[in-house]
C-alpha cells in the first residue's frame, strides 16, 4: 500500500460546556490514501462532522483538540494558522453541511468561486472568472457563466450543493471532506452529486473522506468504512466486508436497520434505545445498554479498536461471534 495521503492518530476533541466537559471524539485513528474514498459512519451525535472539522483545525479555543493529523509530513494540529490557512481550501477542500448555510447570502456565488482560486491559485480578473465558470461546468450546472452573477437564493438546493463542490474543488485539492453533501437532496440529485464526486476522484485522484449516516451511500461509494459511536471508532473495513460480515454489533444493528431489497416484506429491526450521553458515557462498551449480544465482559472496561484480521479492525469483544448478514444493499463492483 502507498504511503497515506493523511494519517490521524489518536485525535481527540474536548468541547467544555456549562454542564462539564464534552469529549466529543475520542482515540479516533485512521489513514486515507490517494484516491481513496473513506466513508465515516454512524447516528447523529457520534462525531462525525466533529472529527471532520477537526482535521483542519476549524474548531476555535476553548474547544481543545489534542493527537497527530499527519498530512504531507506535517502534523496540522500543530501548525500555525499562516500554515493551516494555506491548506484549507487549498491542499485540503471541504464541503460543508448546509450549503444555505455556509454559503455567503450577501456575495454571488462567483464571487466565493474567486475568493479561493485568487486565495489559493493567485488567478484574478478574466481567468478567474473563465476557470469559475469551467467549475460551475464540471459540477453539472447549466450556463454556468450567466449563473455566476447569480446569489445563493437564486439557487435550487441541489445546484447550491453543486456550487459547494465547485468551491471546493477550485484549487484541485488532494483531498476532499465532504460532510453529508447528499443530506436533504431527492434521490436523483443525490445520485448526481454521488456520481460527481466519483467522476473527480478519478480525474484528480483526490481522496475523499465522506461523512454520512446512510449506508445505501456508502455502498454505492466507498471503497473502505469507518464506523464511529460515542465519539469513537467501533469497526473498519473494506466495504464489502463490512456489508457481508460486519465485525461489531453497532454495525449489525445499522445493517439489520436497513430496508432490504427482497420481494417479500420483512420487519425493520431498529437498534433500540437512543445514541449516549458524551458527559456520562456507560462504562466500559459505550453501546452495550442498547446492543443484544452485550455480556459481563462488555461493561468492564471499555474494549480497544484491535486489528483483527488484514485491513479490518473491530472494538468489540464478540466480534468473532457475531452472525454474518446478507448484504441487502447493492454494493458496486
Amino acid at each position: 500500500m502507498s504511503a497515506a495521503l493523511l494519517s490521524v492518530r489518536d485525535l481527540n476533541v474536548r468541547i467544555p460546556t456549562p454542564t462539564g466537559t464534552l469529549h466529543a471524539v475520542r482515540g479516533v485513528s485512521f489513514d486515507v490514501q490517494p484516491g481513496e474514498v473513506l466513508g465515516l459512519v454512524g447516528e447523529s451525535g457520534s462525531g462525525k462532522s466533529v472529527t471532520l472539522r477537526a482535521l483542519t483545525g476549524l474548531h476555535r479555543p476553548p474547544i481543545t483538540m489534542t493527537g497527530d493529523v499527519v498530512y504531507g509530513g506535517e502534523n496540522l494540529l500543530s501548525a500555525g494558522e499562516a500554515r493551516l490557512r494555506r491548506v484549507r481550501g487549498g491542499q485540503i477542500g471541504m464541503i460543508f453541511q448546509e450549503p444555505m448555510s455556509a454559503l455567503n447570502p450577501v456575495l454571488t456565488v462567483g464571487e466565493q468561486i474567486v475568493e479561493n482560486l485568487r486565495a489559493h491559485r493567485g488567478l484574478r480578473g478574466g481567468a478567474a472568472q473563465d476557470r469559475a465558470a469551467q467549475l460551475l461546468d464540471l459540477t453539472g450546472i447549466p450556463s454556468p457563466r450567466a449563473r455566476l452573477s447569480d446569489y445563493p437564493h437564486q439557487f435550487s438546493g441541489g445546484m447550491r450543493q453543486r456550487a459547494m463542490i465547485a468551491i471546493a474543488l477550485a484549487s484541485e485539492p488532494k483531498l476532499l471532506l465532504a460532510d453529508e453533501p447528499t443530506t436533504a437532496l431527492d434521490v436523483t440529485i443525490q445520485d448526481q452529486i454521488l456520481r460527481l464526486l466519483l467522476q473527480l476522484r478519478e480525474e484528480l485522484h483526490m481522496g475523499i473522506i465522506l461523512v454520512t449516516h446512510d449506508l445505501g451511500v456508502v455502498a454505492q461509494t466507498c471503497d473502505r468504512v469507518a464506523v464511529m459511536y460515542g465519539g469513537r471508532l467501533m469497526e473498519t473495513a473494506p466495504v464489502r466486508d463490512l456489508f457481508a460480515q460486519p465485525r461489531h454489533a453497532y454495525t449489525l444493528g445499522l445493517l439489520r436497520s436497513l430496508p432490504g431489497a427482497e420481494a417479500q416484506r420483512t420487519p425493520l429491526v431498529p437498534i433500540p434505545g437512543g445514541p449516549p450521553n458524551l458527559r456520562h458515557l456507560p462504562q466500559g462498551c459505550a453501546f452495550a445498554p442498547r446492543c443484544t449480544y452485550a455480556t459481563d465482559a462488555c461493561v468492564g472496561a471499555e474494549p480497544p479498536l484491535v486489528d483483527i484480521a488484514p485491513e479490518r479492525t473491530s472494538a468489540c469483544v464478540h466480534a468473532a461471534e457475531l452472525p454474518s448478514t446478507r448484504e441487502r444493499v447493492e454494493v458496486s463492483a
